[in-house]
C-alpha cells in the first residue's frame, strides 16, 4: 500500500491554542501549554505515526511584533516554517473577529503555493451560527484550501482535521522511525517542562525573561536519576521572586516539574534547581545562542 508523509506547520498569533491542538492531535503532551503569550520558542518537529502515514508537525512560536532580539528570532522561526512544509494550518480563535495580527499573518502567506487550512479554534464557546458567520468573514480575506472548526481543548473535530490533512500529503518516505514522537532530546523536553511551571506560577514580565538549561543528567541507581537545571532571568529582583521567601517558589516549581519529568522518564527523579541572572539576555546574540536560540 502507498505510504504518505509530509510536514505540516501550525502558525498563528500568540496564545491561540497551537500547542494545545498539537497535544490533542498527538494524543499526548509534547508541547508546553500556558495562558501567557510567546510560550512556544522553538520550531519543534512532532511526529504522528498512523498506518501507512507519517505527519511531521512543526509547532511554531506565535507571530507577533517583536520587542527584542529574542522576539525577532521567534518571528523568523515561525515565518520560515511557511516555506518548509506541505500544508500550513493557520490557527485562530473563532470567538473574535480577525485582528491586525491575523491580517499580518495572512499577508505573509499571500504568495504561498502551499495549501493553507484555516483552523478555527474554540468552537465549544460559541453557537454554530456564529461559527458560520466567522467562516464567511475569513473566506473574504484568503483563498483557504480547507476551513475546519475545532476545539483543541476538548478534541472536537480534530479527528476530521487529521483525515483531511492526510488527503493533502504526498507519497513519501518515513522520515522518522515509527516510535519517534519528537525530534528533540529528553533534556530539551525537561527544560521546557520546568519553564512551563515558571509560566504557570509567576506573572508580569518574569515568564518572558526566563530560559532553562539542563546542566546535569546522571543515573544514580536503577530507579533514580539526578537532574540539575539552571533557570536564567534578567534581573536580581526577578531572581528573588523565582526563589521566593525561604526558597518557597523554587520548591513549588521543582515539585510540579519533577512529577512530569518522572512521567517522561519513567523513573524517580532528584531535581535540583538554581537561578542565575544574565542581564538583558534576550537582546544578547551570544547569550541567545548559548541558551539554545540560534539567532540569525
Amino acid at each position: 500500500m502507498t505510504f504518505k508523509s509530509g510536514f505540516v506547520a501550525l502558525v498563528g498569533r500568540p496564545n491561540v491554542g497551537k500547542s494545545t491542538l498539537l497535544n490533542q492531535l498527538l494524543e499526548r503532551k509534547i508541547a508546553i501549554v500556558s495562558d501567557k503569550p510567546q510560550t512556544t520558542r522553538h520550531k519543534i518537529h512532532s511526529i504522528l505515526n498512523r498506518e501507512n502515514t507519517q505527519i511531521v508537525f512543526l509547532d511554531t512560536p506565535g507571530i507577533h511584533k517583536p520587542k527584542h532580539k529574542l522576539g525577532e528570532h521567534l518571528v523568523d522561526v515561525a515565518l520560515s516554517a511557511l516555506r518548509e512544509v506541505d500544508v500550513v494550518l493557520f490557527l485562530t480563535e473563532v470567538t473574535a473577529p480577525p485582528g491586525s495580527g491575523d491580517r499580518y499573518i495572512l499577508k505573509q502567506m499571500q504568495d504561498l503555493k502551499t495549501p493553507v487550512f484555516l483552523v478555527l479554534n474554540k468552537i465549544d464557546l460559541i453557537s454554530k451560527q456564529a461559527i458560520l458567520e466567522m467562516i464567511t468573514r475569513y473566506r473574504e480575506s484568503y483563498n483557504f484550501a480547507e476551513i475546519i472548526p475545532v476545539s483543541a481543548l476538548k478534541g472536537e473535530n480534530t479527528a476530521r482535521l487529521i483525515e483531511v490533512l492526510v488527503k493533502y500529503l504526498p507519497v513519501g518516505p518515513q522520515y522518522y522511525p515509527a516510535g519517534t514522537i519528537i525530534d528533540r532530546p529528553e533534556t530539551f523536553i525537561m527544560a521546557e517542562l520546568i519553564r512551563e511551571k515558571v509560566l504557570r506560577l509567576t506573572s508580569e514580565e518574569i515568564p518572558h525573561s526566563v530560559a532553562v538549561v539542563i546542566d546535569q543528567l546522571e543515573k544514580r541507581s536503577e530507579n533514580l536519576i539526578a537532574v540539575g537545571a539552571t533557570i536564567y532571568t534578567e534581573r536580581e529582583s526577578q531572581k528573588g521572586i523565582l526563589i521566593g521567601k525561604g526558597g518557597s517558589m523554587l520548591k513549588k516549581i521543582g515539585q510540579l516539574a519533577r512529577q512530569e519529568i518522572e512521567n517522561l522518564l519513567g523513573s524517580k527523579i532528584y531535581l535540583e534547581l538554581w537561578v542565575k541572572v544574565r542581564k538583558n539576555w534576550r537582546n544578547r546574540p551570544d547569550y541567545l545562542e548559548r541558551l539554545g536560540y540560534k539567532n540569525k
